[in-house]
């Protein structure tokens, strides 16, 4: 074990070594679009918030679980047991959130109704598609109240309608979303008729879609139940193995720490799988666009 240790120290040295050095003189490689890889690793430490609050909270859960994952590996012995720790921190209240996931899912279709009905309201009275965007930023529903009004900051700003629309649909980041914002593209690029009947057809739509997740999301309710469960149970037995010297014995070994890879490894996919049959499929957007070729958004 003092061996493994003294290796993975090492490594480690050397990695931040190199990382320094590439740091302070930088390398000859031109500048070009990120791979998918490094898009990935920049969204995961952003974080899923809508706020910059909860963006920090996410980065702060992820270096607690960095800490908490060294000192777990001191204090058991366990390397693996390390990364298990690290791991669960940030994982199992990802698990948890299945269900919380959908329900705001489906609360923000069912504001991105009202916000359509809005826009074809202000329409229906004659005024401009821009300026109608730009009046439903006062009154915009409070879980699409940043989104709309960066929009409507955008197109005062000078971003050309059809631009700042498809960056509106980037940021929400959803199919039923781009069905809403794909004909208003269509009408800012090419003023004509019959854009209020269209955006009252896809509110109507969206009610429809609302009801229908609705249904489909309590009948998945048994499904998000078991990964609780699961969870739970497997948390438990960690910590009793953590501190129960003779249940914990034989993962000290190396063969031990190799059997504990494979069955954590075999309990996230599991977990994963499981957490993939309580949510619905993922439908592929109609208005995807490059998230590096995007124009930034005017000061």
């Amino acid at each position: 074990m003092i061996q493994i240790l003294a290796i993975l120290s090492v490594l480690l040295i050397g990695v931040g070594l190199t990382m320094a050095v590439v740091f302070l003189i930088g390398t000859t490689k031109p500048i070009g679009p990120a791979s998918p890889t490094k898009l990935w690793l920049r969204r995961f430490w952003a974080g899923p918030g809508r706020t910059a609050a909860q963006r920090r909270a996410h980065r702060s859960l992820l270096v607690f679980a960095v800490v908490a994952g060294a000192a777990a590996w001191l204090f058991t012995g366990w390397p693996v047991g390390g990364v298990v720790v690290m791991l669960a921190i940030p994982g199992v209240p990802w698990l948890f959130a299945a269900a919380g996931a959908e329900k705001k899912a489906i609360a923000r279709l069912g504001a991105l109704e009202t916000w359509t009905r809005r826009v074809s309201d202000y329409v229906r009275n004659g005024i401009g598609l821009q300026a109608a965007i730009i009046a439903t930023a006062r009154t915009a529903p409070p879980l699409l109240n940043i989104e709309v009004k960066t929009l409507a900051a955008r197109l005062q700003a000078g971003t050309d309608a059809p631009t700042a629309l498809r960056m509106f649909a980037e940021d929400l980041d959803d199919h039923s979303s781009d069905e809403v914002i794909a004909p208003l593209i269509l009408q800012a690029a090419d003023a004509g008729d019959g854009l209020y009947a269209a955006l009252t057809d896809i509110a109507q739509s969206l009610s429809d879609e609302v009801v229908a997740r609705s249904t489909v999301d309590s009948e998945r309710a048994s499904a998000r139940f078991t990964v609780r469960f699961l969870t739970g149970v497997t948390v438990a037995v960690l910590v009793f193995g953590a501190f129960s010297a003779g249940y914990a014995a034989p993962y000290r070994t190396s063969m031990g720490q190799a059997i504990l890879v494979g069955l954590t490894a075999l309990y996230i996919g599991l977990m994963l799988w499981i957490r993939g049959l309580s949510l619905p499929p993922r439908l592929p957007r109609l208005l995807r666009t490059d998230a590096e070729k995007a124009p930034a958004v005017p000061s």
